[in-house]
C-alpha cells in the first residue's frame, strides 16, 4: 500500500481560493510600497552559511536550515570527527548552504555585492519566503513569506517616520486596527548603564521583551539567572510600571531614569523627534511608546517598531527598526539602514479569524459557458471570446458532459454568472444569463451581458 502523501510540519499548501486572499494581501502591501517610491528585488532561497552564520544570535544560528552539500557530503570529514558526534565541528564541512533566516542579512549582502549598481538612499522592498527551524503552533510557521521595506545608506529619521506612515496605510487598507509600538535600543542601552550593567543589555531587554507573555516576577526570575543583581533589579521595577502612562509621562519619567547617560539621552530626542514628526499625519491606528520592547537585537541600534492587532490574540504582525552598519560585516562600513517586515502568513490568520477577507479579494472567473455539444461550442468559443477581450473572466466547460456536472463545477467554482449559449438562444440572439446567487435568469444580447458584468 502506497505510504499517504504529507508535507513537512510547519509549512502548508494553499488552495486557489486562499492563494486569492494571500494575493490579495501581497498585492495590498505592494501598492503602499510603491506609493512610497520603494522598488523590488529578490534574493535567492539559499545563502551560503557563511553569510547568514552569526547575524541572528545563537539561537538563530541553531533555526537556521542547513543544506547538505550534492554529491557525496562526507567526503570533508574523517572518521574521528564522525566518531566525536559533535555536530557543530562537521556542519561546516557537510553544508555550505543554508535557506534565508530572513530577508534583512540577504538584504545587505545584496548591498555590498551590488554597490557600484546602486544609488544612495536605496529603497527596496521585497516579498519572498523564508524558513526557519522553529517549533510550529498557532501563527508561528517554518516556512513563511515576509513582505520587507528598508531604506538604506541615510540616517535620516524621516525614513522611520514613513515607514510608520506605510505601516498605518497598510492596515487602514486591510481593515484591520493595530496599535504600532516604538522603542530605541539607545534608551535601552542607557538604561543597562543607569543600573550598573551596560555589558548585560542583551540580558536585561530580552528579559523585558516577554513580559506581557510571563509577568514581571519571571521576568526578574530570568534576570536574575543571567547574574543581573537584586539591586540593578529593584532600580528597574519603577521602570518596568511605566507601561499604563501616556507618552509624555514616559518620557518625563525617562529623562530621570537615564539620567546623564549620553546614548540613553540620544535615543530619547531620537523617539521624541520621530513622535513629533508624525503629527503633522493622520494616522488611522495609535502609534505607542513601549518602554519594553527589545525584539532581536543582534542588529538593531537605534528606532525598534512592533505592530500587534487590536481585535485578535497573535502576536507580532509587523516589525523592524535601525540598524546602522549591517552592511559592515561585509565589508561596507558605516551605511546605516532602516527597515519593517510585514508577516503576511499571520496577517493571512488576521483577516481570516476577524472574517474581513473583502469578497473581490477572491474574485475569480466570472462566467462559465456550459458546453451543449460541437455546434454549440464552435459559438460558444466566440462569446468566451468577446467576454475575454472586455476584460471579464470566463470559462467554456471542455467537454459536452452532463448538465448537472457542469453546474456544479459551476458553484463549486463560486462563479457568479452562467451563460446559456445552446441551439435555441443561438438562433434567438439572445442568450440565457443565470445570476448563481439569486437563482434568477433572464434573457439577454452579448453586449448587454458584457456591459452588465464589465
Amino acid at each position: 500500500m502506497a505510504q499517504k502523501p504529507s508535507i513537512p510540519k510547519g509549512t502548508r499548501d494553499f488552495s486557489p481560493q486562499e492563494m486569492a486572499k494571500r494575493n490579495y494581501i501581497f498585492d495590498t502591501i505592494k501598492q503602499v510600497y510603491q506609493l512610497f517610491g520603494f522598488s523590488q528585488i529578490e534574493t535567492p532561497a539559499m545563502e551560503n552559511l557563511s553569510t547568514l552564520m552569526g547575524k541572528y544570535g545563537e539561537e538563530g544560528d541553531k533555526l537556521l536550515f542547513k543544506i547538505l552539500n550534492s554529491g557525496d557530503f562526507l567526503k570533508k570529514t574523517n572518521r574521528d570527527e564522525l566518531a566525536q558526534v559533535e555536530s557543530s565541528k562537521i556542519s561546516t564541512k557537510i553544508s555550505e548552504k543554508g535557506l534565508r533566516y530572513d530577508l534583512t542579512v540577504p538584504f545587505a549582502r545584496y548591498v555590498v555585492q551590488h554597490r557600484n549598481d546602486i544609488q544612495f538612499p536605496f529603497k527596496r522592498y521585497q516579498i519572498q519566503s523564508v524558513w526557519r527551524a522553529d517549533r510550529p503552533q498557532k501563527g508561528r510557521y517554518r516556512e513563511f513569506f515576509q513582505c520587507d521595506a528598508d531604506v538604506i545608506g541615510s540616517n535620516s529619521l524621516m525614513n522611520e517616520v514613513e515607514l510608520l506612515q506605510i505601516i498605518d496605510r497598510v492596515f487602514t487598507a486591510l481593515n484591520i486596527k493595530v496599535t504600532i509600538k516604538i522603542n530605541n535600543r539607545k534608551i535601552l542601552a542607557g538604561i543597562a548603564d543607569s543600573i550598573g550593567h551596560p555589558e548585560r543589555l542583551i540580558d536585561i531587554t530580552v528579559a523585558m521583551d516577554k513580559i506581557d507573555k510571563i509577568g514581571p516576577e519571571a521576568v526578574y526570575t530570568e534576570m536574575r539567572a543571567k547574574g543581573i543583581s537584586d539591586d540593578a533589579i529593584n532600580m528597574l521595577e519603577p521602570f518596568m510600571n511605566l507601561q499604563g502612562n501616556s507618552t509624555n509621562q514616559k518620557l518625563n519619567c525617562l529623562r530621570e531614569f537615564v539620567g546623564d547617560s549620553a546614548i540613553g539621552n540620544q535615543g530619547m530626542l531620537e523617539v521624541e523627534e520621530i513622535l513629533e514628526r508624525l503629527k503633522t499625519f493622520k494616522l488611522n491606528n495609535e502609534v505607542e511608546l513601549d518602554l519594553t520592547l527589545a525584539r532581536g537585537l543582534s542588529y538593531y541600534t537605534g528606532a525598534i517598531i512592533e505592530v500587534v492587532a487590536n481585535d485578535v490574540k497573535m502576536g507580532s504582525i509587523c516589525g523592524g527598526g535601525r540598524y546602522d552598519d549591517l552592511t559592515g560585516i561585509f565589508g561596507l562600513k558605516d551605511v546605516s539602514g532602516v527597515g519593517i517586515s510585514f508577516g503576511a502568513d499571520r496577517i493571512y490568520d488576521v483577516l481570516n479569524e476577524l472574517d474581513i477577507f473583502p469578497k473581490s479579494s477572491i474574485k475569480g472567473t466570472q462566467v462559465f459557458i456550459p458546453n451543449f455539444g460541437k455546434e454549440e461550442e464552435k459559438e460558444a468559443l466566440k462569446i468566451l471570446e468577446e467576454l475575454r477581450n472586455n476584460g471579464i473572466a470566463a470559462e467554456l466547460f471542455p467537454s459536452n458532459a452532463k448538465m448537472k456536472k457542469q453546474m456544479t463545477y459551476a458553484n463549486h467554482n463560486n462563479i457568479p454568472f452562467v451563460i446559456m449559449a445552446g441551439s435555441t438562444e443561438i438562433e434567438s440572439g439572445l442568450l440565457t444569463l443565470k445570476n448563481m446567487e439569486t437563482g434568477e435568469q433572464a434573457s439577454k444580447s452579448l453586449n448587454e451581458i458584457i456591459e452588465m458584468i464589465a
